[in-house]
């Protein structure tokens, strides 16, 4: 018997890095997934390698409209929503004074606006489910300890934060059974990971090195260790856990 049986989740950035592994991660545990993403194609071919409990459909998380239609695939699909996994997010580098604005402008529409528009929809859904459901945000440690150099990244992860908590209140004050919760990771190695190793000026392993100096542990993350803290929020066993974060980020988020 796996953790998530029976249960069914649509994931934004479902097609490759955490989003990905999250998915495979929940149909290993019995689960089903709607892969939601703006890259179809990776979706789908993710989606057939995963079986029969898995498909795709395309998601830009801007779009209330694409929500909308998610929502209702992973129903006609799988009969119900009891998961929502926001995952879907940017980074791009800038602080405060030279930050592009249009980098600023889409960093907030799709890290924040996003997942409030993954939220908002979904929300309904699982609630119609009839049974318990979770909401699983994706944060960052630089959500807890901001970076100069990633203003609209750290602004829209904070954000994201205080929003879940925001919404796990509601959902318990109106008595609905979603908790909501936040998982932030340091770096992980994942595709956005190897494009800052890639644009990193000196030497690949110079790049590494740094990254990992970021972490009291000194190294990065595997995208399974934060698909694995999702799944824990997500399940049964987490079920007095709501407005909570967790850190996955080898102590990042209170190195000195």
């Amino acid at each position: 018997m796996g953790m998530m049986d029976g249960k069914v989740a649509l994931i934004s950035g479902g097609a490759e890095g955490i989003g990905g592994t999250a998915a495979q991660r929940f149909v290993e545990e019995g689960g089903s997934v709607m892969l939601g993403d703006i890259q179809l194609e990776k979706a789908e071919a993710h989606a057939a390698d995963l079986g029969d409990r898995a498909a795709a459909v395309e998601l830009d998380v801007r779009d209330l409209d694409q929500w909308e239609a998610a929502v209702a695939a992973t129903k006609e699909k799988f009969g119900k929503i009891t998961t929502l996994f926001n995952v879907a997010g940017i980074s791009e580098p800038g602080s405060v004074d030279e930050v592009d604005l249009d980098s600023w402008n889409r960093t907030i529409d799709i890290n924040l606006h996003g997942t409030f528009n993954g939220c908002r929809v979904a929300l309904p859904a699982i609630i119609d489910s009839g049974e318990d459901g979770t909401i699983v945000n994706i944060g960052s440690m630089l959500a807890m300890r901001p970076g100069a150099q990633f203003a609209a990244y750290c602004a829209s992860k904070a954000a994201v934060t205080s929003l879940s908590k925001s919404l796990a209140l509601h959902c318990a004050a109106e008595k609905y059974p979603v908790r909501v919760n936040t998982v932030h990771p340091g770096a992980i190695d994942t595709p956005m990971y190897q494009r800052y190793l890639a644009a990193y000026p000196g030497s690949y392993e110079e790049a590494v090195e740094v990254f990992n100096r970021n972490h009291p542990i000194n190294r990065v993350g595997l995208a399974t260790e934060v698909a694995d803290a999702m799944l824990w929020l997500a399940s049964d066993a987490s079920s007095f856990t709501t407005a909570n974060d967790i850190t996955v980020d080898g102590g990042g988020s209170y190195r000195e």
